[in-house]
């Protein structure tokens, strides 16, 4: 297992962006953060994320995803903002 961390820029609100394009990166546990100098809330969710379909951050807040005895593919997650240039940390514990 390895650790890896970054952070994802949402340019325009309503335009999801990929936290991770890696295919080949096997993600155990994603932790996603809507950063504290947001405007507005943050979506988490799949490539398909928006408003209406999304796990809802508001600024400060934390989302936790741990697969019990699997894997997932790093790129399967996605974020969108209500607000342009709106941006989320992440740390992902991947298999490697």
């Amino acid at each position: 297992m390895r650790f890896e961390t970054g952070q994802t820029t949402v340019g325009s609100a309503g335009t999801a962006v990929q936290l991770n394009a890696s295919a080949s990166t096997m993600v155990k546990e994603l932790q996603v953060k809507a950063l504290a100098g947001n405007s507005g809330v943050v979506y988490v969710g799949g490539s398909t994320v928006s408003a209406s379909t999304g796990w809802e951050l508001s600024a400060g807040q934390t989302f936790t995803l741990t697969y019990q005895g699997e894997t997932i593919n790093a790129n399967t997650f996605w974020v969108d903002a209500a607000s342009s240039n709106d941006k989320v940390s992440w740390s992902m514990l991947v298999n490697g």
